[in-house]
């Protein structure tokens, strides 16, 4: 070879070797924190879906008006700083925003930003959460950083509703792209983390924002959620430290992870229902007896102390301790005992003296053994002249059937409840969903009482009088709320939320 081609070979492979070490430094520089995640990933639309995990995800992008803080036992400021009712009129609630919030373009939080998104949930063909808007009558910008919601009737859990439910989008991007672009191409949130990609099914993969007023240096640079539905594919990624949070350890699996070099457990008790609906549209499930024979047929206390091994709390009622509205005299009256002879009578005092079949649905790897919880029910069920097919798709399958209303009978968890009101109503009232085709104007009508009333003692009352509604007409078997335990890498500091919902400003990487 000519000596200027060596030399020039020579300078062209030291360059590639630096720029390759270079490019290696800044990877390895990078703090990256990898979540393995039970929940579906969704595509761009950030009102798509009504799961924690999206809601999570969407909140740390393009930013809420306030979130629940557990420690505090509250909602705290994000893109609003301050918020009130007016106390001559309850219908109307301010909120202020704040001034020194940018979009990860440069671009100020205006109020015209939450009214355009306050109307886009209500009029997405896409959106799943105009649950959460349906207590509105009008979105007001007042002034540049001041909006006014106006509610149909009194509505004393408006904050659920609000808080860390709407990822508040900009309107001048969704005006000059329109819907599909404005969030596949141009994204422009105003949250700490800003998003890099979605792999529709597998993951969202965010970075942190230069701008962003939120977080501190301590938290990851890179932020990632991976689709692992399966518990043994996340607690081996996460001893081989593939990812570094792992969600929803089962107890059988929680040694392991104790036991690894490089990982701990985080603990946190959820607030999180768990239940096993029956939907009353369906046959044979309009019949209230065998709605209340299924109750008395399931041994939940086994459940938990065998393949929950006591991570969980066994619900009396709806509601447990430190959600709003719990009252636990009240509480032991809501408690459908274990009782198979009784269930047994009241199949037959159904109408199925010979027994009934019916199908049953439950995700698999959504929620902590959750199939095989309702593989034990399945023969519970059967002593008592019960016979249930058990069903188990996939997680996306199962949740967009349970949306739609075409699943009669299954397991199903509701995140996030804190005041219960909102999950009550979705679940339970007449018309705010199909996913549940319960109705009882008694119940509906006590609702509404519910939502008006601001007095804690007089509300706390009226939340468990629906309760009982609840309790006796049995649309619902209340199972438990579970104590989760997620893997974590040691050299990562969380605390998880009540709520499922991560937030890259808690994550702290040493």
């Amino acid at each position: 070879m000519h000596l200027f081609s060596k030399l020039k070979f020579s300078a062209i492979a030291v360059a590639v070797t630096a720029a390759t070490m270079m490019f290696s430094t800044v990877a390895s520089a990078q703090k990256k924190v990898v979540i393995g995640a039970t929940g579906n990933i969704y595509g761009w639309n950030p009102y798509q879906d009504s799961a924690a995990q999206m809601y999570g995800i969407w909140c740390n992008v393009y930013g809420c008006l306030c979130r629940y803080d557990f420690n505090k036992a509250g909602y705290s400021p994000m893109l609003a700083e301050s918020w009130s009712i007016n106390p001559n009129d309850r219908n109307e609630w301010t909120f202020k925003l704040r001034k020194d919030v940018k979009s990860h373009s440069g671009a100020q939080l205006t109020s015209a930003d939450v009214v355009h998104t306050i109307n886009r949930i209500k009029t997405d063909k896409q959106s799943s959460q105009k649950q959460n808007v349906r207590p509105l009558k009008s979105a007001i910008a007042v002034d540049k950083h001041t909006v006014k919601l106006i509610t149909k009737i009194p509505t004393a859990h408006l904050l659920q509703h609000v808080c860390d439910i709407y990822a508040i989008t900009r309107k001048a991007v969704f005006d000059k792209h329109g819907p599909r672009k404005a969030d596949r191409k141009y994204p422009d949130g105003f949250g700490p983390y800003k998003l890099d990609r979605v792999v529709i099914g597998e993951q969202v993969i965010t970075r942190r924002a230069k701008n962003s007023v939120f977080g501190n240096k301590d938290n990851p640079d890179v932020l990632i959620w991976r689709k692992m539905t399966e518990v043994e594919q996340r607690v081996t990624a996460l001893l081989n430290g593939e990812i570094q949070i792992a969600q929803f350890i089962p107890p059988h699996l929680m040694k392991r992870v104790e036991g690894g070099k490089n990982t701990k457990l985080s603990f946190t008790d959820s607030v999180e229902i768990m239940m096993l609906l029956m939907n009353p549209s369906f046959k044979p499930w309009a019949n209230k007896k065998l709605r209340k024979a299924v109750a008395h047929a399931i041994d939940r206390d086994k459940i938990i102390k065998t393949i929950l091994q006591g991570m969980a709390k066994k619900l009396k009622g709806a509601i447990g301790p430190g959600q709003i509205g719990y009252d636990a005299a009240r509480s032991k009256k809501f408690d459908l005992k274990y009782d198979p002879a009784l269930a047994r009578k009241l199949v037959k005092e159904a109408g199925y003296p010979n027994g009934v079949d019916v199908e049953m649905s439950t995700p698999v790897g959504r929620y902590v053994n959750d199939k095989i919880i309702s593989q034990a029910i399945v023969p519970m069920l059967a002593k008592v002249g019960i016979r249930a097919k058990l069903l188990t798709p996939e997680w996306s399958t199962q949740w967009a059937n349970v949306r739609k209303g075409k699943r009669s009978f299954f397991y199903q968890g509701r995140g996030s409840v804190i005041d219960p009101g909102p999950a009550l109503a979705q679940y339970f009232k007449t018309g705010v969903s199909p996913r549940i085709k319960y109705s009882n104007p008694k119940y509906d009508a006590l609702f509404d009482e519910v939502a008006r009333e601001f007095n804690p003692k007089k509300r706390q009352k009226l939340i468990n009088d629906a309760i009982a509604i609840l309790v006796e007409d049995v649309p619902a078997v209340f199972m438990w709320r579970h104590k989760l335990a997620y893997g974590v890498a040691k050299n990562v500091s969380i605390s998880p939320p009540a709520n499922g919902r991560i937030y890259g400003e808690n994550i702290r990487i040493k």
